[in-house]
């Protein structure tokens, strides 16, 4: 086969996603492509660790550079692939107030990523949850104080780069004020420069930190560039901000291509053309790589792009993947690791409401699903029944009460609290049953959207290792973990 590379193509990340019937195989033609092209790596969803740990030796062997292998993995390896070890969300992680907790996290990600072929951590979120109505951020931030998000983030990219992976603080210069999804829209924020210097605090605390690469938003700022342009496409807010007033020197890779806040009015062939002439060196998730590649070569002919521009963000992709170039090493879901992230996610719980209890006798599990509908499937819900069994629950449809409310950050809602039928849903069995406990699996200030429920449990997401956590914390039963109410309010 002729060589087909392009040094374009290594701008370009293009998405691999697992699939329950074909694993990564149907995406065989974008693995196919992008080695024949020569693209700049993967960004990797879903599947099986050891599915993952396959796919990736084979790219990083038959690939002709150094690839980056990347994931979002904001809540650890787990987050994404089956068999690593999960992590409670951010949020869960700060209300801690434990720095080497929110160390040993990052260390923990980045460990177990390396082990599995993934080299580039799409994380952590620096954005400061500054906005309640916020769509999109939520429980995936390290909290609404800017020098404690600052905190949070030093810590978690030290353990990061203790662990050997890239970390990549998201999204430059802050989504955290934002009432809109970027995904579905182009949201503006108003603030003023004066504001928004508390946006900046944690890149600033990650630049400081060493962070390898800033992922930009699609997010307009008129205060930082009055052109209405998202930062993705805005020369100032990458170039005299960003390079030049917060001094990094790292990595600058877009938001995903697919997400209307960047293309909106326009083609993901010309927003690529316009990104890295803004300041970009990868673009992430392109659709349709092959136009991106003749865009690219289209400007650079009619001057649109300068060669010095690309030349900068090829070597500085060059420069990373070197540094964590290889395969897969090292092992992960160690039994001490699982252990201890359990118990992490255990101490996070809060008592928001009255006195949360496990009912007497049989239980009927009352699930409230808000979380459906969307494009992905939420988290599977079967961790909490199974845990209940484990621990000795007789679960009958004709026990006493126990509510649990679904209800994460879905990038599809275009809201970030709990809907008015689930809010029905809970009055309905509150007046019926007055004492009933309800989990919470959302951020706990969506307890004023319950304002029936008297006995109420915080247990900030739905993923398996907060199910188990809220069992834990219910039966006093932790498999060897110290008692459930050891250490917390109840």
């Amino acid at each position: 086969m002729p060589d087909a590379r392009n040094p374009l193509a290594r701008l370009l990340l293009p998405v691999l996603r697992w699939n329950a019937e074909q694993g990564f195989e149907g995406y065989r033609d974008t693995i196919e492509q992008g080695l024949q092209l020569g693209m700049g790596g993967f960004i990797l969803f879903g599947g099986e660790a050891a599915a993952v740990r396959a796919l990736t030796d084979e790219l990083h062997r038959r690939a002709p550079h150094p690839l980056l292998i990347g994931s979002d993995l904001e809540r650890g390896a787990g987050q994404q692939f089956r068999g690593a070890t999960p992590l409670p969300p951010a949020a869960a992680l700060a209300s801690l107030a434990d720095l080497d907790a929110t160390r040993r996290a990052g260390e923990l990600t980045a460990r177990e990523a390396r082990a599995l072929g993934v080299n580039w951590v799409y994380a952590p979120v620096c954005d400061v949850d500054l906005e309640p109505r916020n769509p999109i951020i939520g429980t995936r931030a390290f909290g609404t104080e800017p020098a404690a998000v600052a905190a949070q983030v030093t810590a978690w990219v030290e353990g990061c780069h203790a662990g050997g992976a890239l970390a990549c603080g998201k999204h430059f210069p802050g989504h955290g004020r934002t009432v809109g999804d970027s995904h579905a829209e182009r949201p503006v924020v108003g603030a003023s420069r004066a504001e928004l210097e508390a946006d900046l605090t944690p890149f600033r605390a990650a630049i400081a930190a060493g962070a390898d690469a800033m992922m930009t938003a699609h997010v307009a700022f008129p205060a930082l560039d009055d052109s209405g342009m998202p930062a993705t496409l805005s020369p100032r807010m990458l170039g005299p901000l960003l390079r030049e007033e917060l001094g990094f020197a790292g990595l600058v890779v877009t938001d995903a291509m697919i997400m209307e806040g960047l293309t909106a009015g326009g083609s993901e062939a010309d927003a690529s053309v316009r990104a890295v002439a803004a300041g970009c060196d990868v673009l992430l998730y392109p659709q349709d790589a092959l136009g991106v590649i003749a865009a690219l070569e289209a400007a650079l002919q009619d001057g649109r792009l300068g060669e010095a521009r690309v030349q900068q963000a090829l070597g500085r992709i060059a420069a990373a993947a070197a540094r964590v170039a290889g395969a897969g090493h090292g092992d992960y879901a160690r039994e001490d690791d699982r252990r201890w992230a359990l118990a992490t996610a255990l101490r996070a719980l809060r008592v928001i409401r009255g006195e949360p209890r496990l009912p007497l006798g049989a239980v009927r599990l009352v699930e409230i699903e808000d979380d459906a509908g969307g494009p992905y499937p939420p988290y599977p819900r079967d961790a909490f029944p199974a845990a209940l069994r484990r621990a000795g629950v007789e679960l009958r449809d004709d026990g006493s009460p126990l509510v649990v409310l679904y209800c994460d950050i879905r990038a599809w809602k275009g809201r970030p609290g709990i809907s008015p039928a689930a809010q029905a849903r809970v009055r309905e069995l509150t007046d019926a049953h007055p004492e009933i406990s309800v989990l919470l699996f959302s951020h706990p200030r969506l307890e004023c959207e319950l304002p029936t429920v008297r006995h109420l449990l915080g247990a900030w997401g739905g993923e398996a290792l907060m199910q188990e956590a809220g069992v834990a914390w219910l039966t006093g039963q932790s498999g060897g973990l110290p008692s459930a109410a050891a250490g917390l309010d109840r």
